[in-house]
């Protein structure tokens, strides 16, 4: 009966991890988290215990690389293993008019500039808290 309970508890969690995540506001990191692993448990795990963006990628496997720029149309040349890119991820925020690209790499890397990175982990954060305030 207590583990009947316990899966009940963790499903709901699952389900509302998916329905936050799925919310406007989180579209760019919901993007990413999708390129970055199909295990939803183990997407739901990590948000919940990361304490940054930078974390979380390494909870999923994934390291953090900051670069200066990201020429997008130079990223797109270089999709596929020859180019090292596995994933363009152009997501541009509407209200601060900022251009926020991730690369996400076959050597398990995520190239990211650092204002990209600092939207990011906000945003972690902003659904963290949007989490914490749904149970």
């Amino acid at each position: 009966m207590a583990n009947q309970s316990a899966d009940t508890r963790k499903e709901a969690k699952q389900q509302n991890f998916e329905q936050v995540l799925s919310c406007e506001p989180f579209k760019g990191l919901k993007a990413i988290l999708d390129c970055l692993s199909s295990d939803r448990t183990a997407l739901c795990e990590g948000v919940e215990g990361a304490s940054s963006y930078e974390e979380l990628l390494a909870k999923l496997g994934y390291r953090m690389v900051l670069t200066k720029q990201i020429h997008i149309q130079d990223c797109y040349s270089r999709l596929g293993p020859a180019g090292g890119i596995k994933d363009v991820l152009p997501y541009h925020d509407v209200p601060t008019q900022s251009s926020l690209p991730t690369l996400v790499n076959f050597d398990s890397t995520v190239t990211a500039t650092p204002k990209s990175a600092g939207f990011f982990n906000v945003m972690l954060t902003a659904l963290k808290t949007q989490l914490k305030a749904e149970k």
